[in-house]
């Protein structure tokens, strides 16, 4: 799989070009400890390693166009932190023939550059904020300014993405796994509800599915009960969810890097009062609605003010709103976004949608006066003729929802 993502993404670079992708380093976070380690994420879809302090390289002039550099193992440290990836294990994941070892990337580096005509060096580049600090490659493109300035910089940042936009059969397949197990620790804390539960409890049943399955949370998990749930990312988890109050869940499973990320609302005595279920039915009703329109050729954009229309309607009937401008006051978020490697994957909401690509579709409505907040949210492939709903089996029904949690 890795080996096909390369090709497709290395296709259209020019002529007499390089290309260096960093898996990135862990941050400290005290004394003696790191902030857990994810690899970037397009190093990791072109080698399906995840690993700090790897480099992969390929050259369009050489034979044996691409090198994976790898840390060289310590066997001092491995007593401490585990073992370090082999070469040959680096070699079966990645299907990368040639391996060498990290310390000598940069004199390897500059010997391609001085015995080639090497006219572009590209860089996985991207900054969410001009006050974030340098990364890896931003430090690296620096350095080749300054060694060698008759070179041009160029960004492969965005060839890599466009290609994570479409999913492949083994990814698609990855995230169902990830959603199935998402449905299992969901019914579970479902079960374990009642009224005065802690909100950190429900997401302690939620967690204990997940510890099962020897995986882990794709996002902070958010429970939140009464009016923490009008909170979009409240992730305190401190409140008690007293009798009568519904509690938002939005939470997804890491599995194998692939993400799920599924909303939903339930009472926490397991039974909805009639006010709440008319809610209820208004933020269904769209979710069900966008679902239907999710379909190669419309945009994100678009399905948002679907969403918002259909909303609308419903804010009418609930009696909430008088003018259009206040679904601002009760809706303040948009019904989709890309899913992936990243929770919220890569794209942007004008790109007309295609066959392979994976889209979450999440209405809601916030009303803080009445302490109601909720959510409903799915993971939807979409396919040649429509959509397809990979999380259509987490209980969504007002009745599939008070009989699970009878």
């Amino acid at each position: 799989m890795y080996k096909t993502i390369r090709e497709e993404v290395l296709n259209n670079i020019e002529e007499n070009s390089v290309v260096v992708v960093f898996s990135g380093k862990a941050l400290r976070k005290s004394e003696d400890s790191y902030y857990k380690f994810d690899a970037n994420r397009n190093f990791f879809y072109l080698t399906g390693i995840n690993r700090e302090n790897f480099i992969y390289f390929y050259n369009n002039i050489e034979k044996k166009r691409e090198i994976l550099f790898i840390e060289k193992p310590n066997e001092k440290i491995e007593k401490w932190i585990g073992k370090y990836l082999k070469e040959e294990h680096a070699k079966e994941i990645s299907g990368i023939e040639k391996v060498q070892y990290k310390d000598n990337f940069k004199d390897y580096f500059s010997k391609i550059m001085k015995e080639n005509k090497i006219e572009n060096v590209y860089l996985d580049i991207k900054t969410w904020d001009i006050d974030e600090p340098l990364r890896l490659a931003q430090d690296f493109a620096k350095l080749v300014v300054e060694k060698f300035p008759f070179v041009k910089i160029r960004n492969i940042n965005n060839q890599i993405q466009e290609k994570r936009l479409i999913k492949n059969n083994k990814e698609i397949e990855l995230t169902q796994k990830a959603i199935d197990i998402t449905k299992e620790a969901v019914e579970n804390m479902l079960k374990n509800s009642k009224p005065n539960v802690y909100e950190f409890e429900l997401i302690a049943h939620y967690n204990f599915i997940l510890g099962l399955n020897g995986v882990e949370t794709s996002f902070d998990t958010i429970a939140a009960s009464g009016e923490n749930g009008v909170i979009l990312h409240y992730i305190e988890n401190n409140d008690i969810a007293k009798d009568g109050e519904l509690v938002l869940c939005d939470l997804g499973v890491k599995y194998e890097e692939y993400n799920s990320d599924i909303s939903r609302t339930f009472p926490v005595s397991g039974k909805f009062s009639e006010r709440q279920k008319e809610v209820y039915e208004v933020v269904l009703r769209t979710n069900k609605k966008i679902i239907d329109k999710s379909k190669p050729g419309i945009t994100l954009d678009k399905l948002n003010n679907i969403a918002k229309e259909e909303l609308l309607k419903g804010c009418r009937e609930l009696g909430i709103i008088e003018k259009d401008e206040d679904l601002q006051k009760y809706y303040y978020h948009s019904v989709s976004h890309f899913l992936g490697l990243d929770v919220h994957d890569v794209g942007d909401k004008n790109i007309k949608l295609k066959e392979g690509m994976l889209i979450t579709v999440e209405p809601g409505l916030y009303i803080e006066e009445e302490k109601i907040g909720i959510r409903i949210e799915d993971d939807i492939l979409i396919t040649s003729e429509g959509s397809k709903n990979l999380s259509k089996n987490i209980c969504k029904e007002v009745e599939e929802i008070e009989n699970l949690m009878k």
